[in-house]
């Protein structure tokens, strides 16, 4: 199978200090990732400045009670640490790309050749910002959600009316953290099937079960929030892996990679050795010219360099030919006819 395409999520996962992000970009290379991600807004861009209750989180998530402007304030990252953080992967050999959430972020990350735009799970309804970010020409992926059918139908078609059908969608739950019960891993199938694009996960459950399986069932891309230290807190912190939890990922997923293997019933050269260990037909006892070949003078035993044991009924109470020695490899040259 290809190799699965492992992002980091930097997400809020910056203290609000460049030198934690730049070191995150160097800690998401050691742990094994092959891009990191980041999310291009400001809370104007995404939000209103409002105290009315629609502006208010709740419905039981880490930050009920929050305005949502005081949150994407808090967890925006400044335009301007972009250009150096772009560097710094370059320079690490990752891949980096963003997230826009409307079209002055889509122009901004335009100037420092983004190379993928990430659509967010709440932004798949955003049909204006979906054109927009497909019409540069760029791979495509899009987060699934809190999408119906119909949602990701339009999503996808959007992307092709500006002839870019280089899609991927994940399957994702926008739960933080995502009970595990709730990933539903077999609609990366079904959402490959359906649309005829690449799949993948976006994951926000705990631990690294979940994007190892996900593997198995399809998934060319993995997307996980990635933290340098839990001690810096933060809005995604309580879900995001620090660099030992990500490589540990990183490792399973790569084994996991190797382990589905192709669909074929050749075996390999290390598997057409371990024939040897089979079982064959050898004359058992010494056999004399003429002698009947019996339950106890022919066995079908280890080792498998002998004749296959499928031809055993019909040489059991013939003759042999001549005399045999305990230990040979049986022929159906031995038998007289």
């Amino acid at each position: 199978m290809c190799k699965t395409f492992i992002i980091a999520e930097l997400s809020a996962n910056h203290g609000g200090k460049i030198e934690i992000a730049l070191e995150t970009v160097k800690a998401a290379k050691r742990a094994g990732a092959d891009a990191i991600k980041l999310q291009t807004y400001t809370a104007n861009t995404i939000t209103l400045d409002c105290d009315k209750d629609d502006f208010v989180i709740k419905g039981g998530t880490l930050w009920d009670n929050r305005k949502l402007y005081d949150l994407y304030e808090e967890a925006a990252l400044p335009w301007d640490w972009h250009s150096e953080i772009f560097r710094v992967a370059e320079e690490e050999g990752l891949v980096c790309f963003s997230t826009p959430f409307d079209k002055t972020a889509v122009d901004f990350l335009e100037t420092l050749d983004n190379p993928i735009y990430k659509i967010a799970s709440f932004e798949i309804t955003d049909v204006p910002l979906i054109e927009y970010a497909a019409s540069k020409g760029k791979a495509m992926i899009i987060s699934t959600g809190i999408a119906e059918f119909d949602d990701i139908k339009l999503a996808v078609d959007t992307c092709r009316s500006v002839d870019n059908n280089n899609i991927t969608l994940l399957k994702c739950t926008s739960s933080y953290p995502a009970p595990v019960e709730e990933a539903n891993l077999l609609m990366l199938d079904r959402l490959a099937r359906d649309f005829k694009v690449k799949v993948g996960l976006s994951d926000h459950t705990l631990g690294i079960a979940v994007p190892i399986v996900a593997v198995a069932f399809g998934a060319t891309v993995i997307e996980k929030h990635f933290i340098l230290n839990h001690s810096i807190g933060g809005p995604d912190a309580s879900f995001s892996l620090d660099e030992r939890e990500f490589t540990e990922m990183v490792k399973a997923v790569r084994i996991a990679e190797k382990a589905i293997g192709v669909e074929a019933y050749e075996l390999t050269e290390k598997q057409k050795a371990g024939k040897a260990f089979a079982r064959s037909l050898y004359v058992s006892e010494d056999i004399k010219a003429g002698e009947i070949f019996t339950e106890e003078n022919v066995r079908s035993i280890r080792p498998g360099f002998g004749l296959h044991p499928k031809y055993y009924k019909d040489l059991v109470g013939k003759r042999a030919v001549k005399d045999l020695k305990k230990g040979t490899r049986f022929s159906l040259q031995f038998v007289a006819h």
